[in-house]
């Protein structure tokens, strides 16, 4: 059972104020069966930081996880409507809607930008969900690789196959670019540096028992 405090560390600063016992109680009371409440529970807490992402109203967010919940225990669109809704759908039915326009409604609910929001949060990726399908093929082609009934060829590829798919992940390389654009002072030093350079040249042509390293150790304002 979720507590206030717990529910409150969980949502954003701006929401947490909306919260009361009431409405703690009312999440822990979401679903007579309670291993599908604690889902519905866990699923608020889990999504609970997409109510920073936009303006929404916190109990439109508490049924969207409801709804998102059932869809993800496998329920159709109507059945995870009807569980998320019950007094709105007995409305509609008692009110001589036909199937399909409830059917309308329904769809529309589920392509809700706060329903959408949190079903992209729920989806699990596809090589997670479908590791031990990966884990198989892996395994088959270590056993064709090591088969010495099939052709060099099929063992070749095999070969190829697992080294390109156990291939070590190669080194992210970091790349700092620094752009440094020139002020009016910095141009102004390098232009002055460029005279001096120009000068210190000149001197050692106009000069010939001047050196290189005499002008080097000369001060700068010598230079002319």
């Amino acid at each position: 059972m979720l507590t206030l405090a717990e529910v409150q560390n969980t949502l954003p600063s701006n929401h947490r104020a909306n919260i009361t016992q009431d409405m703690v109680d009312q999440l822990n009371a979401l679903s007579r069966d309670p291993d599908e409440a604690k889902n519905i529970r866990d699923n608020f807490v889990s999504y609970s930081r997409i109510l920073s992402e936009g303006k929404f109203k916190l109990g439109d967010y508490v049924r969207a996880v409801m709804y998102v919940s059932h869809k993800m225990m496998n329920k159709s669109n109507l059945e995870a409507y009807k569980a998320t809704f019950p007094d709105r759908h007995a409305a509609q039915v008692a009110a001589g809607k036909e199937p399909k326009d409830i059917a309308s409604l329904v769809s529309a609910y589920n392509k809700n930008i706060l329903v959408t929001k949190i079903m992209e949060q729920a989806i699990v990726p596809s090589w997670i969900l479908n590791q031990s399908m990966f884990q198989d093929a892996l395994n088959t082609q270590y056993e064709l690789m090591t088969d010495v009934d099939v052709s060099d060829k099929v063992r070749c590829e095999a070969a190829n196959s697992l080294l390109t798919h156990l291939k070590k992940p190669e080194a992210i390389k970091t790349e700092l670019k620094i752009d440094v654009a020139l002020n009016d002072g910095m141009a102004a030093l390098e232009r002055s540096l460029t005279e001096i350079s120009q000068k210190q040249i000149e001197a050692i042509e106009n000069n010939p028992g001047v050196s290189a390293q005499d002008i080097a150790h000369m001060p700068m304002k010598q230079v002319n």
